[in-house]
């Protein structure tokens, strides 16, 4: 039979510990026996096994706990204080599983490490109840890499270099500009609308860009320093931004019927600008970018929303709106 050293016998009790124990599972030393022949078909003496236990309920590096009923029934031992509960772990898990960025393959091998931090029994409690439309799950398994090296340069200051693309209507990725690299000081990645995106500055006039990591290809993390500007606000521009566009930013005012305010307190949150406008609607004053995509956002409310300021926003809506009508006349 296999012999086990101290160290080793004690690492291994802390893992069966581990991963069969928790709040509503308890183990005897019998069964931690059990659990050690099942692994080693290593024959432990009891009292070995018990010193080591004892070590254990004593120690706040691996705490123990031991629940003892007295009149000659036996001591059971469990591991109890966790780094995560199961509702934080739960709550990993879905954001994994709905997030588009990471792949399936992606997915899965995050939930099964997620799991791990957990007993046995718990695990079976993060099954993925989230429904998530697989179409749209990520298939480029080099994002988790992209995203990666990027907060590596943004940390040690470094340019990174990169190709970007877009899909055509034959569904085939097309690399811009021929397939030539863009080379930009990264500032920051942002999580919106269940993509990452990058802030940066571009080209010699330091333009601020965005760009989709999921259609980046080939990132590479140059040699080439860069000063961070400290006068450029991220927060005020990523609040200033929408739906992740270029454009001008102007102060912005747009009437929207009263069943729209949820919607109007999850786009800009409960610190927005909004007053009555009549009894069935109420008014929105924001700073926003002017752009193809606010057009379209607008757009999106149909008759429950109308632009009143500035003028050239209410001119882009009736020029696309006019586009709209023309398509079905």
């Amino acid at each position: 039979m296999e012999a086990l050293s101290n160290r080793r016998r004690l690492l291994m009790l802390m893992e069966i510990l581990r991963m069969e124990t928790d709040e509503e599972h308890e183990l005897s030393v019998r069964q931690l026996k059990a659990a050690f022949w099942g692994k080693t078909e290593a024959d432990l003496g009891e009292r070995g096994l018990q010193d080591d236990l004892r070590e254990l309920v004593d120690s706040d590096v691996f705490p123990v706990v031991m629940n003892h009923n007295g009149n000659g029934f036996p001591k059971y031992y469990s591991h109890q204080e966790r780094l995560f509960e199961v509702n934080e772990l739960r709550l990993l898990v879905d954001a994994v599983s709905s997030a588009r960025f990471i792949s399936r393959s992606d997915t899965e091998k995050l939930i099964g490490k997620i799991k791990q931090l957990t007993s046995k029994h718990m695990a079976r409690q993060l099954k993925n109840m989230v429904l998530v439309d697989e179409a749209v799950k990520s298939e480029n398994n080099h994002i988790k890499y992209y995203i990666s090296d990027i907060h590596q340069a943004i940390t040690e200051q470094k340019e990174i270099a990169f190709q970007y693309g877009r899909y055509n209507t034959r569904k085939q990725f097309i690399l811009s500009r021929n397939g030539d690299s863009y080379q930009v000081k990264p500032y920051a990645l942002i999580w919106n609308n269940d993509f990452y995106y990058l802030i940066g500055k571009y080209g010699a006039a330091d333009e601020i860009r965005h760009y989709r990591v999921d259609r980046m290809r080939h990132v590479l993390k140059t040699e080439v320093s860069y000063v961070y500007d400290e006068t450029f606000h991220l927060s005020e521009y990523v609040n200033q931004l929408f739906h992740m566009y270029s454009g001008d930013d102007q102060y912005i005012e747009i009437v929207f019927d009263n069943h729209l305010i949820n919607v109007i307190i999850d786009r800009f949150g409960l610190n927005v600008a909004i007053k009555k406008y009549d009894e069935n609607s109420f008014v929105l004053s924001t700073k926003a970018v002017i752009s193809e995509g606010l057009v379209r956002w607008i757009l999106t409310w149909g008759s429950d929303a109308k632009v009143l300021k500035p003028k050239s926003l209410v001119a882009n809506i009736a020029v696309e709106a006019e586009k709209i009508y023309r398509n079905y006349h």
